[in-house]
């Protein structure tokens, strides 16, 4: 079973750590095989959630882009490097291959060897030679072992073509040669004593005891085969060690953890067929050939807390979609086919995953209760933000009552805690809980952070605005701002990028100053970015 990951937002807040966790749970025992993951570190008033129900932080997810470990290529398609060339030419004929990664000891991957090596050597190259071992050679010639002296056979290849006397008055033998003979006894026991290396007895030839006696006096190898001369002087090189067609020991080469555009895009340059695929360690661990990267197998997700594709993981468009479990409003995530999409107008996605908890009747546990209570917590502001529901009110006391704590008193501490700015930059509390938005075309992006302390923040107002300048112009964002959120005040306190006023203004309607209080702005869904979608939008 493949494992799903479940995530949450860039930028994770509570409720979107703590619906992953949720909700990963339930799947898992309703059978599925999944994983909690997240896009960024957590912040502080998340660490205090998961510190107190004794749960781990999740995992980071970088990104879910196609990598070659999703593609069915040819794992395990290679060959040792002293297999015979014919053993890798069968292979690549089985498999419909033109090309055969060569492996040392422990598949240390060596060269590539493809069919148009093969076709060059065959052709061009001195065949002559032999460097192989006795075993290849009795697999190529079908061969039967008559005399074993050595286990690894290099010389240089003769025919017996001329009658025998002519062949032994001008043909003058020497220990390195390898005879091609037929059933010429004086030219066999010619051979014997002068110490080949090796005599290739081709039609099944008969040889006398006296002259395989003779051959084990003076290390002569003896390989009888059933095929005639003329098929074993065309067969015998392709017994050869694969090692030695190599004429490149460092192609392009590819790891799992690649990712598929960037194979795409090194095809596009060097127009190859076939790539080896290597581990870190240089171990080889089969062949990708590049029409392999049409059968692929996407990472599996699930979304929760939301449905935009600038505020999901990189690569969001190669994967597969299963579900989306958000609270929000509908964002620019497509899908190539249709999914469970359960979206609410509730406080919090942690409530949507506790309702899902009732439906399929699965008991939450005493940890997980804590979760799913403190997103909700926080996504509510301890129920006094507009989104809260009365849905959200009735699990809040459900959830409470399971996890043991007093959930007013566990939620000012919650929110407390994610509430200093003790050893935080300016990029930090803008970052801490951090979306981005698209409408017409256009890319805003909105941070919101929570203190009882806002003069901590004005006494920086300049270095905050210098901030939020400079991530919208690398980024050619329409505007940047961070909403300061004092929960005891019920508002937010506003800071923007310079060019951005403009949308800021329009949006209230007035000229609002840098640091200016807004009363009863508290929720960023609500309060906040419908009303600039509709400065954009027009």
């Amino acid at each position: 079973m493949r494992k799903t990951f479940i995530f949450g937002h860039k930028k994770p807040d509570s409720d979107s750590v703590m619906s992953a966790i949720g909700l990963s749970y339930l799947k898992n025992k309703l059978g599925e095989k999944t994983e909690p993951r997240v896009l960024g570190n957590i912040n502080k008033e998340s660490q205090y959630a998961l510190d107190y129900f004794g749960l781990k932080v999740p995992k980071y997810l970088n990104d879910v882009k196609l990598q070659l470990k999703d593609v069915v290529y040819h794992k395990g398609f290679f060959i040792k490097d002293t297999d015979s060339i014919y053993q890798g030419y069968q292979a690549m004929l089985r498999e419909e291959l033109t090309g055969i990664p060569v492996v040392t000891d422990h598949n240390f991957f060596y060269g590539l060897v493809t069919l148009k090596n093969l076709s060059h050597i065959i052709i061009n190259e001195n065949v002559e030679d032999l460097y192989t071992s006795y075993d290849n050679l009795l697999t190529v010639l079908k061969g039967e072992e008559i005399c074993r002296c050595d286990d690894e056979i290099v010389g240089e290849l003769i025919v017996a073509a001329y009658r025998s006397t002519t062949f032994m008055s001008h043909v003058e033998l020497k220990p390195s040669n390898i005879l091609i003979v037929g059933d010429r006894h004086s030219v066999i026991e010619y051979a014997a004593n002068a110490g080949v290396k090796l005599i290739i007895l081709t039609g099944d030839s008969y040889i006398k005891e006296e002259h395989i006696k003779i051959a084990k006096e003076h290390h002569v190898n003896i390989i009888r085969t059933p095929y005639d001369t003329y098929r074993v002087s065309r067969l015998v090189a392709l017994s050869n060690y694969i090692k030695t067609m190599i004429r490149i020991t460092q192609p392009i080469t590819f790891q799992e953890t690649d990712f598929v555009s960037d194979v795409v895009d090194m095809n596009n340059k060097i127009k190859h067929t076939n790539y080896p695929v290597v581990d870190k360690k240089g171990r080889c661990l089969g062949l990708l050939k590049f029409t392999d990267l049409a059968e692929k197998t996407p990472k599996q997700v699930i979304l929760v807390d939301h449905n935009e594709k600038l505020q999901s993981v990189e690569g969001i468009e190669e994967a597969d979609i299963l579900e989306i479990i958000d609270h929000h409003n509908l964002g620019s995530i497509t899908t190539n086919y249709p999914i469970n999409f359960r979206n609410m107008s509730v406080g919090s996605t942690c409530t949507i995953v506790t309702i899902l908890f009732h439906e399929r009747k699965i008991a939450i546990p005493k940890e997980i209760a804590g979760a799913l209570l403190s997103g909700i917590l926080s996504d509510t502001l301890i129920l006094k933000s507009p989104t809260a529901t009365s849905v959200d009110r009735e699990i809040v006391e459900e959830l409470a009552a399971i996890a043991e704590v007093d959930y007013f008193e566990y939620g000012m501490n919650l929110l407390k805690s994610g509430t200093s700015l003790e050893g935080m930059s300016e990029e930090d509390v803008l970052y801490n809980d951090y979306k981005l938005f698209t409408v017409n075309e256009k890319n805003f992006a909105i941070g919101q952070f929570f203190t009882m302390n806002f003069q901590e923040i004005e006494k920086d107002l300049d270095s905050y605005i210098d901030v939020l300048d400079k991530v919208a112009e690398a980024n050619h964002y329409v505007l940047v701002a961070l909403y300061v959120t004092d929960i005891i005040r019920n508002g937010s306190y506003v800071i923007y990028n310079t060019r951005g006023a403009n949308i800021i203004h329009l949006a209230y309607q007035k000229n609002i100053e840098e640091g200016h209080f807004i009363e009863g702005c508290v929720s960023r869904k609500k309060h906040v970015v419908p009303i600039i979608m509709e400065v954009l939008e027009n």
